[in-house]
C-alpha cells in the first residue's frame, strides 16, 4: 500500500524534464512560417490578450525596451501587428494583432496538432486517458503560471 501513496505524489523533478522534452520537440517542429522564438512569442502572447501596450509586452516577453520595439516594428512592416493610439490615452500605443498574425499563430497551432496526433497514435488507451485526466490539472498550472 505505501507504493500507491508515493505514486499519487508529484515528481517536480521528472514533470519538469519532461514537459522540457516536449517543449523543445514542440518548437523545432517543421513549420510553415520559420519564424524566431521571440516573434512566435510576441504573436502568441498577442494572439491571447490583445491589445497591449509596448511596457506589458516587454515585461511579459522579458526583453528590453528596445529590444521589443524593434521586435513590434519588424512584425509591424510585416504586417503582423499594428500599433494604434489607447483610445483611454492618446500618448500610449498599443499594439494588436492582426488577422495575418493570428493566422500564423493558427496554422503553426494546427500544424502542431496535426504532428502530435501521429505521436499520440502510438500510445496505449490507458496513456491516453491518463493525458486527457491530466488536462484540466495542466490548464489550471498554465493559468497559475500566467498570473504570476
Amino acid at each position: 500500500m505505501g507504493n500507491n501513496k508515493d505514486q499519487n505524489k508529484l515528481n517536480v523533478t521528472d514533470f519538469a524534464m519532461v514537459f522540457e522534452d516536449l517543449t523543445r520537440i514542440i518548437i523545432r517542429m517543421p513549420s510553415i512560417e520559420k519564424l524566431s522564438f521571440t516573434t512566435l512569442s510576441v504573436l502568441h502572447t498577442l494572439s491571447r490578450k490583445s491589445p497591449m501596450r509596448l511596457t506589458e509586452l516587454t515585461a511579459n516577453e522579458q526583453v528590453t525596451q528596445s529590444g521589443i520595439t524593434q521586435l513590434v516594428t519588424r512584425l509591424e512592416r510585416d504586417g503582423l501587428v499594428e500599433r494604434r493610439p489607447d483610445p483611454n490615452d492618446g500618448r500610449v500605443v498599443q499594439v494588436h494583432i492582426t488577422e495575418r498574425g493570428a493566422n500564423v499563430i493558427d496554422s503553426r497551432r494546427s500544424e502542431r496538432i496535426e504532428q502530435l496526433s501521429k505521436f499520440i497514435e502510438g500510445l496505449t488507451p490507458e496513456d491516453k486517458l491518463a493525458i486527457a485526466s491530466a488536462i484540466p490539472a495542466l490548464r489550471r498550472l498554465a493559468e497559475l503560471g500566467n498570473d504570476s
